[in-house]
């Protein structure tokens, strides 16, 4: 069974006298800097001078430098900017100022799993990987508690970066709910794995199907939205709050009926030849280098989507439903 660090298993005063460098002011970056300063740490946010997040953060009430000088000045650098332009920034503004016994923490793994960018031997090499989004990750923290978190170390040339990681998701109030030690492989290749069949890629496909099934058969757009997409969340929040089992419990006899006698008609052995697939594709980096050239090329192909989705009739008809809700508050 997985080992889970909590407050006990972790010592706050071994980042006593460091400054840590969060590179990076988005969903994460915000959350996470905004938790270290609050809970005391010396926190400095690396940005490019004069960007519209430079002047967020010190209205936050954080201190600013461009990411030369914060990785310079700084015993840890956190790299919370975007997959994608992590290894320009890295070669360009990190890598130079990198001097031996430094760390260097992530929250997701991608870069190092895929050789994007190869650290030095003469640091450490560290996760913490919170399992929830940055704006969630900044409200539990406000309200006493934390989100759940990963760590890992992949080089340990002080000794005590396991130390560090935990400490790190301390200050973050990780340790509240608990903190499950992996390595940068696992949690990148799974996490990629769990985006692309379940969470976003599979969940929306499966949605928009069931969707123009219904509305190909003659429903009413409307009833077809709720039925596929906004009943959802209750679904998975009975899953979130009890597993499986406590959403078949909350569920009519009929809906549970239904779904253990259908749903394997769904997601069949098809469907999991495919997922197998596509976690080949992960392990073998062949999604890395798509991505690479995705965003290397501006991002033709999501921006395309993007614009496409906004005209597809389910979020044509959510966005009038949502607004509706909006209406009547």
């Amino acid at each position: 069974m997985a080992k889970l660090y909590y407050d006990g298993d972790a010592d706050l005063s071994v980042l006593s006298g460091k400054t840590v460098a969060v590179m990076g002011y988005g969903n994460q970056g915000s959350a996470q800097a905004q938790n270290l300063h609050d809970s005391g740490i010396d926190v400095v946010v690396g940005l490019r001078e004069g960007g519209k997040s430079w002047s967020k953060a010190k209205s936050d009430g954080l201190k600013v430098s461009a990411i030369e000088d914060a990785t310079e000045k700084a015993d840890i650098i956190h790299m919370l900017v975007p997959d994608e332009v992590q290894s320009q920034v890295y070669e360009a503004s990190i890598k130079p100022y990198l001097s031996e016994g430094k760390v260097l923490g992530f929250s997701h793994g991608f870069n190092i799993t895929f050789g994007w960018i190869k650290p030095p031997e003469d640091i450490d090499l560290i996760m913490v990987a919170p399992k929830g989004p940055g704006y969630m990750v900044r409200q539990l923290y406000k309200e006493g508690f934390g989100v759940p978190a990963l760590i890992a170390v992949e080089q340990d040339f002080s000794g005590k970066a396991k130390e560090i990681a935990l400490a790190m998701a301390k200050a973050m109030k990780f340790t509240k709910p608990g903190v499950l030690e992996t390595t940068f492989y696992e949690e990148t290749t799974s996490d990629l794995f769990g985006e692309q069949v379940v969470l976003c890629g599979g969940v929306s496909e499966l949605i928009k199907a069931g969707f123009e099934t219904l509305v190909e058969k003659g429903y009413q757009p409307e009833i077809a939205y709720f039925e596929c997409l906004h009943e959802l969340k209750l679904i998975t929040d009975l899953i979130q709050q009890g597993g499986m089992g406590f959403m078949w419990q909350m569920v009519s006899n009929t809906a549970e009926f239904g779904g253990r006698t259908r749903g394997s008609r769904i997601i069949s052995a098809a469907t999991k030849a495919e997922m197998k697939k596509i976690w080949e594709e992960i392990e073998a980096g062949k999604f890395a280098a798509e991505w690479r050239k995705e965003s290397e090329d501006g991002m033709k192909f999501l921006n395309e989507q993007r614009a496409k989705e906004k005209e597809e009739q389910i979020e044509v008809v959510g966005r009038r439903i949502r607004a509706l809700f909006q209406t009547a508050r």
